[in-house]
């Protein structure tokens, strides 16, 4: 799980993060295996409007990781060591000792490691939202796909595979009623094969797509998205020195780069009543990811309140200009304009999300349906082909092919 925390609801309500039930593993899959993360978006205490001016002159980003204003000053390490994260236990490879022949070929290596971990006869896996190391998760047998990225990572390893972290560029959650979006981030792992090519390993993700962007990311990475998630999970708790202490390992991790650790960080400080210091945090994050979302939301949340409306109003028109360029979002829009019978408008969006994104079949799907809602079924047609085309599977191949059918008949299998 990699996990961002918004500032702008009431503690006890969740928005942005839908709820999702864990699937079981399913057994017979080798270089896709289905068990995942999602980006839950936490709740906070939101902060009273009120008027008001912010001073971050001064608040250098070491004064940031200090916390010295936290009443943080001398903050213990992080409470889990870095070299502890992928470490194995003697349970673990007494596990890889049993299922793994080490002298087999790695991608037979691969499969009896895949299989072993999915069986439930074996090993069997639960998601659920906690952030695990490696070890943790064995002996739990249950996370999220940050865990079990750990634990497959330190496993393959040990076994001779060769893997890498990966981020997964997944689509995020528009409610546009509220104009509020959720951030979905995803990790899972990519496996070299050599001569034999290329795997993901991936946990219990439902709606993963081979289409999405997908991005291999060094350990250091991997174990900022860590620290940071065990950071806010301290930060639920209210024990402030340590989740201090862990966006501060996560941006170190990052050479100061991780903007969702900044963010979170600035949270931290605002709960604690330092708007300034939240500021200085928040600016920082937007430093190190002009595209963060998150942080400029925030920025622009925390200036309204602060009854800064030009700067409020600044920050806003960045996010909507950022959200603009998200082809996701603008596929969104096409669904509304669609429901509401503007095609042409409909058409415009889509037209530009598939630009930048071609392979997303439920993109020519829904223009297809514009067209025939137009009344031009040839061009329906087309762009319907192209949705069963760029579809990633059989199975989903088939049910475009029912849906086409229903759609050309004049029934109601509209998106």
């Amino acid at each position: 799980m990699v996990t961002t925390v918004r500032t702008s609801e009431p503690a006890g309500s969740v928005t942005g993060a839908r709820a999702r039930t864990p699937r079981p593993p399913r057994a017979g899959l080798i270089a896709w295996l289905r068990a995942s993360l999602l980006c839950l978006v936490v709740p906070v205490v939101a902060c009273t409007t009120s008027r008001g001016s912010l001073d971050r002159a001064g608040i250098t980003p070491d004064e940031l990781l200090a916390g010295t204003v936290l009443g943080s000053a001398g903050v213990p390490p992080a409470p889990v060591a870095e070299d502890e994260v992928l470490a194995l236990s003697p349970q673990m490879r007494d596990f890889l000792d049993k299922h793994v022949d080490r002298k087999a070929s790695d991608s037979l290596k691969l499969q009896q490691l895949a299989y072993a971990i999915v069986d439930a006869d074996t090993f069997g896996l639960v998601y659920d939202d906690r952030t695990r190391t490696a070890s943790e998760t064995f002996h739990a047998r249950r996370g999220n796909c940050l865990s079990f990225s750990n634990m497959f990572v330190a496993m393959a390893r040990h076994v001779g595979l060769k893997v890498e972290f990966q981020e997964v560029e997944i689509p995020p959650d528009w409610t546009l009623d509220k104009d509020t979006y959720v951030l979905n981030q995803h990790v899972n792992v990519y496996v070299d094969l050599g001569q034999t090519g290329v795997r993901v390993v991936d946990f219990n993700i439902a709606d993963f797509k081979t289409s999405y962007e997908m991005r291999r990311i060094p350990d250091t990475r991997a174990l900022a998205h860590y620290y940071n998630n065990i950071g806010v999970e301290r930060m639920q708790t209210g024990d402030t020195a340590a989740a201090l202490s862990c966006f501060r390992t996560a941006i170190a991790d990052s050479e100061r780069q991780f903007s969702p650790a900044w963010a979170n960080l600035g949270t931290l400080y605002l709960r604690a009543g330092h708007p300034a210091h939240a500021e200085a945090a928040y600016l920082q994050a937007v430093n190190a990811n002009k595209s963060d979302l998150v942080a400029l939301s925030d920025l622009a949340r925390l200036y309204e309140r602060m009854g800064d409306r030009k700067r409020a109003a600044a920050y806003q028109k960045k996010v909507i200009h950022h959200r603009y360029l998200n082809p996701y979002y603008r596929y969104e829009l096409a669904r509304r304009a669609y429901t509401g019978k503007d095609c042409v408008a409909a058409i415009g969006h889509l037209k530009y999300a598939i630009r930048k994104r071609p392979k997303e079949d439920q993109f020519y799907f829904l223009l297809g349906a514009c067209y025939l809602e137009k009344g031009d079924k040839r061009a329906a047609e087309r762009w319907l082909a192209k949705a069963q085309e760029v579809a990633a599977t059989d199975a989903l191949k088939r049910r475009y092919s029912s849906k086409i059918d229903t759609l050309l008949r004049g029934g109601d299998d509209h998106p």
